[in-house]
């Protein structure tokens, strides 16, 4: 792994407290991902189920975790299926994980080869009463007819075993995913710290007529130099007009002279992810309107983050930042105190300015798991990213931060992000 070692009790304990809320006798089975071909022999990157992943530590594929708390063995209590080291996958893929590597990384002492998973759950499964079993759930995951390594689970579990009562993994992880560690925290920062030294990259490279994806290059130059896995997500480097697109991520438009450049990106290290938003001027100057716009973002996401903290619900945060956003869209003369007398509740005038959320929780997954209808608590990591976009002017203005919610507000996570008007000026000057 590219990636200093995690240390094993993050595991463990997220095991333990997986195991808590299971039902008595029962067994919960978690698989890996599945490696997505391309085109001929070729594969996209692999990436983990991140439920297996906080269970266990592990990221590689053709994995099965089977927990049975309540198994009259020790070892049956915990057990992981690995796919087996062999000399052609040593010559042809170089080494998988060994069962001793397994152990270590994870904590669990039974380790077995993938192969040997059928014979060995039958062995136990009629002694318990409950299954639970992973799946892809998410508020914004796209349903798809594509059928994964954990779909086919559910339908080889509910063929083999129809008469067992079934349960959900992801009712007992979005309970538990939502409140971050300390060993959590730690990664999300050294994601953040790497992010950083990208920005500032961008700062010194950023210039009229230098193309999106050239900046777009410094952020992975960055990633890959200090043991990234890979881009949080694709990242978006929006010039100018492009900005207004909030899902924006072409990046092949030349960066032109008085424009704006809006960066959206995070870093991946570990399986946790930054995700952090910054502007910037293409000639290292902001114009009087680019100035007076960013710097109205950038009230609002000062005001807006002093709303994160524990007891708040979601949709009374969003609506807080909505009337934030609502203010300054008046001072910057893009909408009338008589615009919001006549606007319809359903469509409000700000919405052609603002148009999206601006609270997500952060962790193994960009957007990452939770119930938005449970009140903030501390251990939460959330984003901030209040935005204001005008395509009639080509300004788009986006900013965005990570914090650690505490006991009586919250902790920015990116308090080293240059993010002031002078500062990011200043760096762009001494390139």
């Amino acid at each position: 792994m590219r990636y200093d070692s995690i240390p094993v009790s993050l595991f463990e304990n997220n095991r333990g407290r997986f195991t808590s809320k299971m039902q008595s006798n029962s067994l919960a089975i978690l698989t890996s991902n599945d490696v997505m071909p391309n085109n001929a022999d070729d594969v996209m990157g692999f990436a983990q189920n991140n439920d297996l992943f906080y269970l266990s530590g592990i990221e590689q594929d053709e994995t099965i975790l089977v927990l049975f708390p309540d198994a009259f063995k020790e070892e049956n209590r915990a057990i992981l299926f690995v796919k087996e080291v062999n000399e052609h996958s040593l010559i042809w893929e170089g080494d998988f994980l060994t069962k001793e590597q397994v152990k270590a990384i994870s904590g669990i002492k039974n380790v077995k080869w993938t192969h040997e998973f059928e014979k060995t759950f039958q062995l136990f499964a009629f002694e318990s009463d409950v299954i639970y079993l992973g799946h892809n759930e998410h508020i914004k995951r796209v349903t798809s007819d594509m059928s994964t390594r954990q779909d086919r689970m559910i339908l080889w579990c509910k063929e083999k075993y129809p008469l067992h009562q079934y349960e959900r993994v992801a009712k007992i992880t979005r309970d538990l995913r939502p409140i971050k560690s300390d060993e959590e925290v730690a990664l999300i920062q050294k994601a953040i710290a790497i992010s950083i030294k990208g920005f500032k990259s961008v700062l010194k490279a950023a210039k009229p007529n230098v193309k999106e994806y050239e900046l777009e290059a410094e952020l992975a130059y960055h990633y890959i130099k200090n043991g990234a896995t890979r881009h949080a997500f694709k990242p978006i480097v929006a010039s100018g007009k492009n900005a207004c697109a909030l899902h924006y991520n072409t990046n092949d438009a030349v960066c032109k002279d008085g424009e704006m450049i809006l960066v959206d990106f995070g870093v991946c290290y570990g399986n946790y992810n930054s995700d952090t938003t910054r502007c910037l001027p293409v000639n290292g100057k902001f114009s009087p309107r680019q100035k007076e716009v960013y710097e109205s973002v950038l009230y609002c996401l000062k005001e807006g983050s002093k709303l994160l903290k524990p007891g708040v619900l979601s949709k009374d945060y969003e609506l807080k930042m909505a009337e934030l956003i609502e203010t300054e869209l008046i001072k910057l003369r893009l909408i009338t105190s008589e615009d919001i007398a006549n606007q319809n509740p359903e469509n409000p005038a700000y919405k052609k300015y603002f148009m999206h959320g601006t609270a997500h929780h952060l962790g193994l997954d960009v957007h990452d798991v939770g119930l938005y209808s449970r009140p903030f608590e501390k251990g939460m990591v959330l984003t901030c990213e209040p935005g204001i976009y005008i395509r009639e002017e080509g300004i788009g203005v986006r900013l965005e931060n990570d914090y650690l919610l505490t006991a009586d507000g919250n902790i920015n996570l990116c308090e080293d992000m240059p993010i002031e008007i002078f500062e990011i000026e200043e760096l762009m000057k001494t390139k």
